[in-house]
């Protein structure tokens, strides 16, 4: 063989070792990656997913899948997970109020998800937005709530669900302003927000990164956003503790984007999966795009994303007091 050819073919056989090496063994095998999302297709999470599945594709040189399994805030695709065998080949593509308010408000927890799942990366930080149909008279935080008081059980909000991150804040919003406002819970954002452009119902919180398009076309009208501090993508929204509500001080409600696999995840699996996660996020098309959607980067170990699911956890369980969700 000549030198160069028996060059170029141990040059190859390196590369594949390498390649191979940064693998899940199953992955390799099967090269297809499973990524349930809980919500329905075309609303934030599943955006998310389907952005972050792409990249994490090439990283694990693996096709990833996302299946979109909605249903009891999030519960079946989690649950389906936390069943599944610990291969790497099963991931579920988490949105927080799952992990952090769930298990305070639904009164038949499917899973535990502090003891039933691995986790295996941190993805993204949000916030929401304030959007309101187009024909609402108000253009104000303040103004909608001086609306409320003086029609009381008037307004209604959509939510991707009873107890998800959504409802809770609007709830928490209307106690911290002291209002009545009607919940309409749906089976994710997307269907919610269909109806708030439509005038079914009057207004919702949607998460920045795909209400900014609605807001962009004029099909809503954005109010206010949930953040600390302005976000950058929607600049001349103000945030619901500009309003000048007392109750409204330091108002500060998000969530976040998190990678889980089944309990009994291999610590090694773990760790190849997360440095895959990683470095996906990354990559600069990827880590431009979601910068675009106004999501904040959130990456780490898989330990940073099990002690702010415990915090918050608890953290939500001194709002939810009284609501159960069967």
């Amino acid at each position: 063989m000549p030198s160069s050819t028996r060059r170029l073919a141990l040059h190859t056989l390196a590369l594949a070792a390498l390649t191979a090496s940064a693998l899940p063994t199953s992955a390799q095998e099967a090269q297809s990656v499973r990524l349930l999302v809980g919500y329905a297709a075309g609303g934030p999470v599943d955006q998310g997913a389907r952005l972050v599945g792409a990249a994490l594709s090439k990283e694990l040189g693996a096709t990833v899948i996302v299946e979109n399994k909605p249903g009891a805030n999030a519960t079946v695709a989690a649950s389906e997970v936390a069943r599944g065998k610990p291969d790497g080949l099963l991931l579920w593509f988490a949105a927080s109020p799952t992990v952090t308010i769930s298990p305070n408000v639904m009164s038949k927890m499917p899973f535990d998800p502090a003891k039933d799942l691995t986790p295996v990366s941190p993805v993204l930080s949000y916030y929401n937005v304030l959007v309101v149909n187009n024909d609402q008279p108000f253009k104000t935080a303040k103004e909608l709530v001086d609306y409320a008081k003086t029609h009381p059980g008037t307004l209604s909000y959509g939510s991707a669900g009873v107890g998800g991150s959504n409802h809770l804040g609007m709830l928490l919003l209307a106690k911290r302003s002291g209002v009545e406002l009607n919940h309409i819970p749906y089976k994710g954002n997307a269907p919610a927000m269909t109806d708030v452009i439509g005038g079914q119902i009057s207004m919702m919180m949607d998460i920045i990164s795909t209400a900014s398009g609605f807001i962009a076309s004029k099909k809503v009208r954005a109010i206010a956003v949930t953040s600390p501090q302005r976000n950058a993508l929607l600049p001349d929204v103000p945030t619901v503790a500009e309003s000048g509500i007392e109750g409204l001080k330091g108002f500060d409600v998000g969530g976040w984007y998190g990678i889980y696999g089944p309990k009994g995840m291999s610590s090694e699996l773990t760790a190849k999966l997360n440095k895959a996660v990683n470095a996906a996020l990354k990559q600069p098309d990827l880590s431009k795009r979601l910068k675009e959607l106004g999501y904040d980067e959130w990456t780490g170990e898989p330990q940073k994303l099990a002690d702010r699911a415990t915090k918050e956890r608890a953290m939500w369980a001194t709002v939810t007091q009284g609501i159960v969700v069967d």
